[in-house]
């Protein structure tokens, strides 16, 4: 698992499992948000069982899809949202990374 770090309290991941979970806690992450919709490949984990692994580590996660090519205003509130009210450190994750990078940019202007 590739961990970018934006900013200090902010950073994101492609894929994640929910066996990544225990790491990413002893890494200090406090919240996860999930920008990739169920189903996009049959190899990924669907977002509940990442979900449970996070509540059962004391994690915070929200689940904000962004299918590729189709973020909306929504989608930008959405997770400027996340941003201020989930407490950091933050992972976003989505396949490789690029959609939750381009929604947090598309979170620090001011639509």
């Amino acid at each position: 698992m590739e961990i970018r770090q934006l900013t200090d309290g902010v950073a994101v991941a492609g894929q994640i499992t929910p066996t990544d979970i225990p790491v990413l806690a002893a890494q200090g992450f406090k919240s996860l948000v999930c920008n990739r919709p169920d189903g996009e490949s049959p190899d990924q984990p669907n977002f509940a069982d990442v979900e449970s692994a996070a509540k059962n580590m004391g994690i915070e996660i929200r689940y904000i899809p962004i299918y590729p090519g189709m973020m909306s205003l929504d989608d930008v509130h959405a997770f400027r949202a996340a941003l201020n009210e989930m407490p950091q450190p933050l992972l976003a994750y989505c396949r490789s990374g690029a959609r939750s990078t381009t929604l947090f940019d598309a979170a620090q202007t001011r639509v």
